[in-house]
């Protein structure tokens, strides 16, 4: 039986002054904690008064990461009770500021591991000593390479992990104890962070090559041994990394990769939510994307497989798509492409007859450099962005697109805040209110013209939770394709198109709700794709079997 020092310092376990007087006099806590024994009702409203006596976000997430260091319980009861208010808070846009100061901030590890490449050695005791005994069926694992929006971050990034971890849990109900954030530490080409005395990683140059794969694949291994009911999330690993590392991987186990696949899934959910509000289908549609990187090209690659399913040829399909990065449109003789960008990029001698590049380009497509020349000569009907270059859609290219299609779809999702290619009021008031917008951070309604306009926030924390908790009730063995549609569609087929002004994306006010929902298909797919360990009638049981509440047990029956 553990002794008092021990359940007041697991945050698992310890209940602050909630302890009833029974537990009290079990584990010896009296004198240990104050007198009084208040319910998680009275604690959870003492928590937010004090939290909302902070005068701006990242003072209330500090204040928020102690209550979740030391009380996990009634972290993810407070959590729940505030699930909108609190997304942005305790994760983004504001877990941006405790990445970049996470060395200066430390005090607790959250029961992360920490993984060096310089001791690989060291890993499986380490994984061990993180997981403490706890059987663990959900890791997110970042080498922090590509957090989105603000780059290398080294070992700081296990706060990515450590945020994604709390959605989970507070979307899905994923329980906090079966839960594991993972850091590999392989170095940093962030030269702030290597001069920095203060920085808690490895103070060399990222390691890459075959002892950067060996170690990944050291550490793959190492944990379908250790946790074999494991679902794998990665997170923010570089360009030149992420798509090799997820296609290892996604035959063998249950794999999943956020940036490549959840921004794509979240991505294509709002555009079928579009479609569902303009009545318009996809097969006529022209996509663009500008930023062509990770996630520009796994958003491209999942509404293109969307495209297939409908029934149109990959080889047609694919003449619909037009990638747009830092050297200009991308065509198929630029000795630069990335693997990822490579079936997208454009033949020249498709470009060189078309009506705006002969005309105002001389006919040389070498010209095509700009976003604005590009949507004047392609007439996109989707309009994505994942860029990270502030106010890249400028209203001459915002109408310019709107010129052309009678419901433009257009997503600046880069974030944070200060990097988005556009505002939502920009977007509506540039188009006349023809726009359908969902953006990459929380924006507020907007009004034009006596319409309220809800904005939908592309923000992935809408789906990787529901699917996750699909995955992991079905005991599924694989994370396939038609898993991940399935989710997709789920999402947005719950579009009220019958309001004016109707978002693309459901609510984040909701997410609770459509986690289990998402959750109840995708686990349906795994049973019909013959990769699930249950039949389809234990499918809803499953799901709700998972879920944990965040409530008090009585430890004296424990």
């Amino acid at each position: 039986m553990k002794n008092a020092y021990d359940i007041i310092n697991d945050p698992f376990l310890n209940k602050g002054t909630a302890f009833s007087a029974e537990e009290r006099e079990l584990f010896k806590l009296n004198d240990m904690i104050p007198d009084k024994i208040q319910t998680i009702e009275e604690q959870a409203a003492q928590a937010y008064q004090a939290m909302s006596m902070k005068t701006n976000d990242v003072d209330k997430r500090h204040f928020l990461m102690k209550v979740f260091s030391h009380n996990r319980t009634l972290f993810y009861y407070l959590f729940s009770q505030h699930v909108e208010d609190f997304l942005p808070i305790v994760y983004d846009p504001c877990i941006a500021d405790t990445i970049r100061n996470y060395s200066e901030y430390y005090t607790t590890p959250q029961n992360s591991a920490f993984l060096s490449i310089d001791n690989p050695e060291n890993m499986e005791d380490a994984l061990k000593n993180a997981a403490y005994g706890r059987d663990i069926n959900l890791i997110v694992v970042t080498d922090a390479e590509a957090i989105l929006g603000i780059g290398d971050w080294g070992l700081n990034g296990v706060a990515i992990s450590i945020g994604k971890l709390m959605v989970y849990t507070a979307a899905a109900g994923l329980d906090p104890q079966r839960v594991l954030p993972v850091v590999l530490d392989v170095g940093t080409n962030r030269q702030e962070l290597l001069d920095d005395p203060l920085y808690l990683g490895n103070k060399h140059k990222r390691v890459s090559g075959e002892p950067y794969y060996k170690f990944v694949d050291q550490f793959v291994q190492t944990v379908e041994k250790l946790f074999p009911n494991l679902y794998l999330h990665f997170e923010d690993f570089g360009r030149d990394n992420a798509a090799n590392i997820l296609n290892a991987y996604k035959d063998k186990y249950p794999v999943f990769n956020d940036d490549i696949e959840g921004t794509g899934i979240i991505s294509l959910a709002g555009i079928l939510g579009g479609l569902k509000i303009s009545g318009e289908e996809l097969k006529d549609q022209v996509y663009m994307c500008f930023g062509a990187g990770t996630a520009g090209c796994g958003i491209a690659n999942r509404v293109l497989q969307e495209y297939v399913d409908q029934g149109v040829p990959r080889k047609e399909a694919i003449k619909k798509f037009y990638l747009v990065d830092k050297q200009g449109l991308l065509f198929d003789d630029m000795d630069d492409l990335t693997p990822e960008q490579k079936p997208f990029a454009r033949k020249r001698s498709e470009l060189e007859a078309n009506d705006y590049v002969k005309a105002s380009l001389g006919g040389d497509t070498k010209k095509l450099t700009t976003l604005e020349d590009c949507v004047k000569a392609i007439h996109p009907t989707i309009l994505v962005g994942t860029s990270t270059k502030s106010g890249a859609f400028t209203e001459a290219v915002v109408k310019e697109m709107a010129a052309h299609t009678a419901r433009p779809i257009i997503f600046p999702l880069s974030n944070p805040t200060e990097l988005a290619e556009a505002t939502a009021e920009q977007l509506i008031t540039w188009t006349d209110g023809k726009a359908l917008v969902a953006t990459g951070i929380p924006a507020k309604p907007v009004s034009y013209n006596g319409v309220t306009y809800d904005i939908g926030q592309a923000n992935n924390a809408l789906i990787y939770p529901g699917l996750g908790l699909g995955a992991i009730a079905a005991g599924a063995k694989l994370l396939t394709d038609q898993m991940i549609s399935k989710a997709a569609h789920s999402l947005g087929g719950i579009i009220d198109v019958t309001k004016p002004g109707a978002a693309t994306i459901p609510p984040v006010s909701k997410l609770t709700e459509f986690s289990e929902t998402i959750a109840i298909a995708v686990a349906n797919e795994a049973v019909a794709q013959n990769v699930a360990t249950i039949s389809k009638e234990e499918v809803p049981s499953a799901v709700k079997s998972v879920k944990w509440v965040p409530e008090y047990k009585d430890l004296t029956k424990e």
